[in-house]
């Protein structure tokens, strides 16, 4: 499966349009990632507890939105953008979506 943030992919035609697809993933924060960003705000430097989970919420996103594609009959999906919202204290969504098309 071809996966692209821009609208058409160099040398390849969209033969079909399917549609719009997405995957999303709600986590929360876990209190030692909270204590250890507490001290990196006092001292600078990244949060590397966060990076990491931001990370992995991307991934399963992206992959829940990979599997819708793929049950509509996508080879490809295009202009792909993220999102992020917080849904409550301490826990955010993060949201994938983009265009499902056929290429050929």
């Amino acid at each position: 499966m071809i996966v692209s943030n821009i609208e058409i992919i160099p040398g390849k035609k969209i033969a079909e349009h399917l549609g719009m697809v997405q995957g999303n993933t709600v986590r929360a924060k876990h209190a030692g990632r909270d204590f250890m960003a507490s001290l990196k705000n006092i001292f600078g430097g990244e949060l590397k507890g966060y990076t990491e989970l931001l990370q992995d919420a991307r991934e399963e996103a992206t992959k829940r939105m990979l599997m819708q594609a793929e049950e509509i009959g996508a080879n490809a999906v295009i202009n792909v953008r993220y999102s992020t919202s917080s849904i409550t204290q301490g826990a955010a969504e993060l949201f994938a979506y983009g265009t499902a098309v056929i290429l050929k």
